[in-house]
């Protein structure tokens, strides 16, 4: 039960992180927000199914914090922090074939699934970081 609610703490904090992120990216590129806005990409924002994109991070989070706990003392690093580090490049890594298959089979931008990416690197890092501390 306390990894779920720690899981589920270390989702909302990545999903504010992702949406932090998001901004920056916005900011730094304009055009990202009239492609999130194209209709034959994304659904709009008042379709009901556009909510599970905040369920999606919380589910993440829970399922990081059982893998996390499973593999905290088989992962290389010689403090906590440096294990939780780790394990958070570890699951980013695991994300870039989603990348490369998100680039290659729908009409978005490069610099799309880039901030994608970055938004995850950072999410992960900090998960990982967070469960080394929450889940000892």
């Amino acid at each position: 039960m306390k990894k779920t609610f720690i899981g589920l703490i270390v989702g909302a904090i990545m999903l504010l992180t992702g949406m932090i992120v998001s901004q920056v990216f916005h900011a730094i590129f304009p055009s990202l927000k009239a492609e999130y806005e194209n209709p034959d990409l994304f659904r709009p924002w008042s379709d009901p199914l556009m909510s599970l994109m905040f369920v999606q991070p919380l589910l993440v989070g829970v399922i990081l914090a059982w893998i996390w706990d499973f593999t905290k003392e088989i992962l290389k690093g010689n403090a906590l922090m440096e294990k939780g580090l780790f394990f958070g490049f570890i699951y980013w890594i695991t994300t870039i074939p989603g990348m490369i298959m998100s680039y290659s089979s729908f009409p978005t931008s490069l610099i799309m699934v880039i901030s994608w990416s970055v938004s995850l690197f950072v999410q992960s890092l900090l998960a990982g970081v967070l469960f080394a501390r929450l889940i000892k």
